[in-house]
């Protein structure tokens, strides 16, 4: 059995901006686009061993949660059943999933997002990676994400410093 976590993040064009040291007083510089073109990551990690696995998809819908599901449940080795951790968003529900049968879904209690270890990876890579950037349209969003995703992920040590929570490591023992 191998614990999963699970969520979906928005980028786009009305991005966030992100914290900054300046001088007091003054404003620093940055963009911050007003067009509506976005992308969602879809993403997933596994704590424990600091594997990640995302896509990057048009849509945050029951379709598209379809998609990730049954390209991770292809990723998953043979012998092997995931429980996946996910917030309660309307499209993770599995009467409306096609969910593959190594895969079980967890539901986290609501309002809870800190105890979704994948929301800490979200900060990251807006910090580094995602803020104060103007983005061209929906191609350059999908680029920048998988760059970003790719560059976070590279390294499962930074997985594991940024998303294993002492809790989960007690579970997984």
């Amino acid at each position: 059995m191998a614990l999963w976590f699970q969520d979906e993040a928005r980028v786009g064009q009305k991005g966030r901006t992100c914290h900054r040291w300046w001088a007091k007083g003054r404003r620093p510089p940055g963009l911050c686009d007003q067009r509506f073109e976005w992308a969602y990551i879809f993403g997933a990690v596994e704590p424990a061993t600091g594997k990640a696995f995302s896509l990057v998809l048009p849509f945050a819908d029951a379709a598209m949660m379809s998609l990730f599901l049954d390209h991770f449940a292809q990723t998953i080795e043979d012998g092997v059943h995931v429980v996946m951790v996910l917030d309660g968003a309307g499209w993770h529900g599995t009467k409306a999933l096609d969910l593959p049968a190594n895969i079980t879904l967890v539901t986290l209690p609501p309002y809870s997002p800190e105890l979704n270890p994948v929301e800490r990876l979200w900060l990251y890579l807006r910090e580094r990676f995602l803020s104060l950037r103007e983005f061209r349209g929906r191609e350059h969003i999908i680029d920048a994400c998988c760059q970003a995703w790719n560059a976070a992920t590279d390294d499962p040590r930074r997985i594991r410093s940024l998303c294993l929570y002492p809790w989960i490591e007690e579970v997984n023992s």
